[in-house]
């Protein structure tokens, strides 16, 4: 088993990733395909789930050649969270585009089921916001309006669910998800192990439609395609951000990570189920029960009901907040505005002056995440003036990106220790953005490595086919990562803090 492989497949917003690892962690292979998101309407956000698919069987392909004839022990897949889609059970084909998570296109539809008095409900019993950002508006408007759903429905052949299902499906025949999504989707109860018939009926979905919870670790099943050489055991399936934690480190409570990305999630591993003011409850992983454990799977709702899922053992919780644009705000300014050629050259830009010269920037495009929750909030430049150029706006985008993830790790100490930050992700290769986040929170960061994500998935798999005795087991044969410390003075940054919070306040009313 010591010269064995473990494989992590990132199913991400914009790209698929996979990369294998040896028994340490250490990267022996990788490969990234990126799948194109469209807007085809205002508010839309899709992308295809054939080149979902195709980009995961080509990018295992690719690392599958660099095995050099050892064993690839287990598979982890982590997918983009929130995202979903229909397809038909009889014939595996998707029905609908992948709507994802940044999909506004419920939000006429969510306002009526709060009018109607559902919503405070939904809230309560999920533990979540009513917000287009997660799953069960965004099926309760596949359901309403989408042709081919309704067809599908009324033959009996309907399925819905996020892409991880969707692929687990496709690619090995199991229709199935992990905790960790469904506690994304606000069709769980909070603290729940199984679909919650009280939300499923507020949101018009019906548990038969939707994939079996099991565990996020664990004997998963298989994936398979003619393409790979061999049939690849899954034993890990979970959310990419969740991934990311476990693959940061920030296994135990107290301990934070920020993924910087298409947007930036700050996950906090906590000590059981909590709720705070502006931040979402969520499982960070869940291992395999025995027929020992059954009582470990007893969960009762609030309502007082019942219900038995042996197949779950200990579950992990975690708090959670996103930034919903961070490197699609860079894109955008670059690309969509024309400032720089690219987001890359934009943050050069930034690099090169002192500060933002009184601009201000609002990072919306999608919404305002955590804490603040104003899915109506949208993108804001202010402070416009002859003295400014392309670079200093792209300085308050590094500013805003670093502001708003303060706001989400402030939230997260008003309720429990903040023992550290670790950061990970594709925009933690910019210095000028990690000293700001640094300053801007007063807190010595981590900088771990680039493919945090789909390290986890690796990590979490070898945890599932008893490579590792557990996820601390796992997380300690990680390195330590940089450090970067703050050098801005705790009285500018009390005044900095201050000002950003009245600009969020005035401009989210725009």
């Amino acid at each position: 088993m010591s010269s064995g492989l473990l494989l992590g497949i990132d199913e991400g917003t914009t790209a698929v990733k996979a990369a294998l690892f040896d028994l340490e962690l250490r990267v022996v292979a990788e490969a990234r395909r990126p799948v194109p998101v469209t807007h085809p309407q205002p508010g839309w956000v899709e992308q295809d789930p054939e080149l979902v698919v195709q980009a995961v069987v080509d990018a295992v392909a690719e690392v599958l050649e660099h095995a050099g004839g050892r064993e690839v022990l287990a598979a982890g897949l982590d997918h983009q969270g929130e995202s979903v889609l229909a397809w038909d059970a009889d014939s595996g084909r998707a029905l609908t585009p992948v709507v994802v998570w940044q999909d506004k296109r419920q939000e006429a539809l969510l306002a009526e089921i709060d009018s109607s008095g559902a919503g405070g409900r939904i809230v309560e019993r999920s533990g979540l916001p009513l917000d287009p950002y997660f799953s069960a508006g965004k099926l309760a408007w596949l359901l309403a309006n989408d042709e081919r759903v309704q067809s599908a429905r009324d033959a009996g052949t309907l399925r819905l669910g996020t892409v991880d299902a969707f692929l687990a499906e496709r690619l090995g025949g199991r229709f199935a998800t992990d905790l960790s999504t469904a506690s994304r989707t606000q069709l769980l109860a909070a603290g729940g192990r199984d679909w919650d018939e009280q939300l499923l009926a507020a949101f018009g979905v019906r548990r038969e439609w939707l994939p079996a919870i099991g565990p996020t670790f664990g004997a998963l099943g298989e994936l398979r395609h003619e393409r790979w050489p061999v049939t690849l055991p899954l034993t890990a399936q979970l959310v990419d951000q969740q991934a990311a934690l476990a693959g940061s480190g920030a296994v135990r409570a107290g301990e934070l990570k920020a993924t910087y990305g298409t947007g930036v999630f700050v996950l906090g591993r906590t000590d059981g189920p909590m709720r705070a003011e502006g931040l979402l409850p969520t499982v960070a992983w869940a291992a395999p029960g025995t027929a020992g454990d059954a009582g470990a799977g007893l969960n009762a709702g609030v309502d007082g009901s019942a219900s038995v899922d042996a197949s779950l053992g200990e579950v992990a919780y975690a708090l959670d907040g996103g930034v919903f644009a961070a490197g699609s705000l860079l894109d955008w300014l670059a690309e969509g505005l024309g400032l720089a050629p690219d987001a890359p050259a934009l943050a050069s830009a930034a690099a090169g002056v002192a500060g933002s010269a009184g601009v201000l920037v609002l990072p919306a495009l999608a919404g305002l995440g955590a804490p603040w929750w104003r899915s109506e909030a949208h993108g804001v430049v202010a402070g416009l003036h002859p003295g400014v150029g392309p670079a200093h706006v792209g300085r308050a985008a590094l500013e805003a990106i670093a502001m708003r993830v303060a706001d989400i790790v402030e939230a997260m100490a008003q309720v429990a220790p903040v023992e550290s930050l670790r950061v990970d992700g594709g925009l933690t290769n910019d210095e000028t953005l990690l000293q700001l986040q640094a300053d801007a929170l007063g807190l010595t960061l981590s900088v771990g490595r680039a493919d945090t994500t789909v390290l986890g998935a690796a990590m979490l798999a070898g945890v599932g086919a008893g490579v590792f005795a557990s996820v601390q087991d796992a997380a300690q044969r990680l390195p330590a990562g940089r450090a970067i410390e703050p050098v801005l003075g705790a009285a500018e940054r009390l005044k900095q803090r201050q000002g950003w919070r009245a600009f969020v306040q005035a401009s989210a009313e725009l």
